[in-house]
């Protein structure tokens, strides 16, 4: 079962996640509205099932609450993948989300990578620093051993371009982490 539990906790923030590659329900409570949304879009869009439980020190700012929550559901994908064989690999998705147009592509091979392009044209939605997306998708790329370029080719609201992404993000790995007979690679693994 391709499945994985999480927790990290630290002086800043206390995260745990529940993953589900194959799907069930979807429970996410960040204490950043915005967040939740993007992460329940997230998963949706996946088919994931996924529940993130995170309280963090949200007097100073978002920052650390999203990018510690990158890290933990990183993680969550990386032990759910396992030795990541048996999956198709590679995975594209773009949505358009009203005026805006986003892409996303992942490489679920073990060697962490983001490359993030496009303005974001707002600074905040809500509470929420529209900054945070590139710190949100770096950390989460990292921790769980993906190559991640995700697009923002035009738009005109925040809240339309980071919607997009997260739910191209969705799609993308959807079919990355999907059956497949044998393991994608010349070097017959997806380790580095």
């Amino acid at each position: 079962m391709r499945t994985a539990i999480q927790n990290r906790k630290t002086k800043e923030t206390d995260i745990s996640v529940r993953l589900n590659l194959d799907g069930g329900p979807v429970e996410i409570s960040t204490g950043i509205g915005f967040f939740d949304h993007m992460l329940e879009a997230f998963a949706v869009h996946g088919g994931f099932g996924l529940s993130v439980g995170a309280e963090g020190d949200l007097f100073v700012d978002c920052h650390h609450t999203v990018e510690d929550t990158g890290i933990v559901l990183g993680k969550a994908f990386a032990q759910a993948l396992g030795d990541k064989s048996g999956i198709k690999r590679y995975g594209s998705f773009w949505i358009p989300m009203d005026e805006s147009l986003c892409s996303v592509h992942v490489d679920v091979s073990g060697r962490p990578f983001l490359v993030f392009q496009g303005t974001l044209s707002q600074e905040r939605v809500g509470d929420f620093d529209t900054c945070m997306t590139s710190e949100f998708l770096r950390a989460f790329a990292t921790n769980a051993g993906i190559t991640l370029h995700a697009e923002i080719l035009y738009g005109e609201n925040a809240h339309h371009e980071i919607e997009g992404i997260f739910k191209a993000l969705g799609h993308a790995l959807h079919e990355a982490v999907a059956p497949y007979d044998g393991t994608l690679s010349t070097k017959g693994k997806l380790d580095p």
